[in-house]
């Protein structure tokens, strides 16, 4: 939970760069709330079965969005690559297999062009 909240928490650094644990993590505890919300959203009668979609779950996915766009920013920049290569998603297929492996592979361990390595810096 101290990665999702420190992903919250930082919302709007694009800057810098993020370790694997803190991207997954976030992730992780992202797609439970997610699936916990579309639960809701089905239990009390929210959710719309022709568009698939929740008005709780949508309301979420709206929130943190931005916080997800960053945090997945800052992991390219861990790979030393910039955050455009996040537009991958959009090429079907190819595009998502190869943005996976960018979000996988591991981070210099050394200082890049977006600074210092979060493996160097970080508590947990």
């Amino acid at each position: 939970m101290y990665w999702y909240l420190k992903v919250l928490g930082n919302y709007t650094n694009f800057e810098g760069r993020a370790r694997r644990k803190e991207y997954w993590f976030f992730v992780l505890i992202n797609m439970i709330f997610t699936a916990v919300c579309s639960l809701l959203d089905q239990s009390i009668g929210t959710f719309n079965y022709e568009t698939n979609t929740g008005t709780i779950s949508s309301i979420y996915g709206l929130l943190v969005l931005i916080p997800s766009v960053a945090v997945a920013v800052r992991r390219l920049h861990d790979t030393n690559r910039r955050g455009w290569w996040l537009l991958l998603i959009f090429v079907p297929i190819a595009g998502w297999i190869i943005l996976f492996v960018f979000l996988v592979l591991k981070g210099e361990e050394e200082m890049n062009r977006f600074g210092l390595s979060p493996l160097n810096s970080a508590t947990d």
